[in-house]
């Protein structure tokens, strides 16, 4: 979708004082996510030899809640106070992380994993939220290339510290700063005003109940399900978060089986995924003043097709870090896009329950992607699952085409 108004510079979006709040709490919280996320991969990777099925199994952990309570916290998103809703969930993560400490099982720091997660199923849609709210239309692709941004700079940072980190100290300091985050971001997210266009009265009547609740979700789902530009976006992110899903937790087997590398090395390898990330959503700003959204995630998916390809086909350190910076930069020609348009065309009142269904959406294909990988990679090894992602990848792009060329001809006539 364009806009007949400028696009807001990044400059002038975090002029707004929510989003740079906003902006400010995510990048410290992040930073302590992975540290943590990071710890656990790596203590369970180079500490307890763990296989293929035990890594991904801690990624599968904190993504199945997010999976599972998508439609159903998007509800509540959709009614609950955004400030009120946002503070609570970085509190209660805070408490969540302090059990990481007392965990002396492979089960318990699943379960804890598992809690945070269903937590942040109410934080991620309840932030999208607040910045469509905040920002103005022309703004949104700014916005969401700054979240992103925020995110790489914490990828670049976050797994190479958590490497020097966890070799020198312990995984303890990484759940002691992950914590002490959430109660920074909490703070900065109290000290702003967050408010929402208010709902009708017969919308909160309709919502009333159990029957209110699943009606409302089923609201939510119909949507996607029926608009076209909205169903182009969840299929393109679950596309890419599959393929995410595939390889990603398998790096760590990758740099320790075939590489012969150690926590640096796949310190290092993690952060070159945050480097590309960062030059692509710097970058896709400007490639959206000429070329739609649409474009843009399409061509960010056959870019992540040859980044995994080179990862695969070549085991060298330096083509290694090579294409995790090559997947990283096509990451985000994906992500970025696709939540602008899911932002622009979705109606506020529908926004918490659409964001999470979203979020649900990619969830299962990120989950989908963890299982394939830890199976196959136990059967014909790490390096043929990574060939086989570059494949799936394109053969997404190529699919997503078809689904816009199909999208399109209704629409035109």
């Amino acid at each position: 979708m364009t806009t007949t108004m400028s696009p807001l510079s990044f400059g002038e979006v975090l002029r707004i004082t929510v989003m740079r709040r906003i902006w400010y709490a995510q990048v410290v919280s992040l930073l302590g996510d992975f540290l943590a996320i990071f710890a656990v991969i790596s203590v369970v990777s180079f500490r307890l030899h763990g296989t293929p099925a035990q890594v991904t199994g801690v990624q599968v952990a904190y993504m199945l809640p997010l999976a599972l309570l998508g439609p159903i916290s998007g509800v509540f998103v959709d009614r609950w106070p955004l400030k009120q809703t946002l503070i609570a969930s970085d509190l209660l993560r805070a408490g969540l992380v302090l059990l990481l400490f007392a965990a002396t099982s492979l089960w318990q720091v699943y379960m804890v994993l598992v809690g945070l997660s269903a937590v942040s199923s109410f934080f991620a849609p309840a932030q999208s939220v607040t910045i469509r709210h905040t920002v103005p239309p022309h703004g949104l692709l700014s916005a969401n290339a700054l979240m992103q941004m925020g995110m790489m700079s914490v990828r670049i940072v976050g797994p190479a510290t958590a490497g020097v980190l966890v070799s020198t100290f312990g995984p303890d300091v990484c759940y002691a700063i992950d914590a002490a985050s959430f109660l920074v971001s909490a703070s900065l997210i109290a000290s702003v005003a967050i408010l929402r266009p208010p709902t009708t009265a017969g919308q909160e009547e309709r919502a009333a109940g159990i029957r209110g609740v699943i009606a409302d979700m089923g609201v939510g789902i119909r949507f996607i399900a029926s608009h076209p530009t909205v169903s182009f976006v969840a299929a393109a992110m679950a596309a890419g978060l599959f393929t995410i899903g595939c390889f990603g937790p398998l790096i760590a087997i990758f740099v320790r089986e075939l590489l012969h590398g150690t926590e640096r090395l796949f310190g290092a390898a993690s952060a070159m995924i945050g480097v590309g990330l960062l030059i692509g959503t710097s970058s896709v700003r400007a490639f959206g003043r000429r070329t739609s959204n649409e474009t843009l995630i399409l061509g960010g998916l056959a870019g992540i097709g040859v980044g995994v390809l080179a990862l695969g086909a070549v085991l060298h350190a330096a083509v290694t870090l090579g294409a995790m910076l090559v997947v990283g930069f096509a990451f985000a020609f994906v992500m970025v896009p696709a939540q602008t348009l899911m932002q622009q065309t979705t109606p506020h009142a529908l926004l918490g329950r659409v964001s999470s269904t979203m979020i649900s959406i990619v969830g299962f294909a990120n989950l989908l992607g963890l299982v394939v990988s830890g199976m196959f990679a136990q059967l014909v090894g790490v390096r043929v699952v990574f060939l086989g992602c570059a494949v799936v990848a394109w053969v997404l792009a190529l699919s997503g085409r078809q689904l816009l060329a199909a999208r399109d001809t209704p629409v035109t006539a």
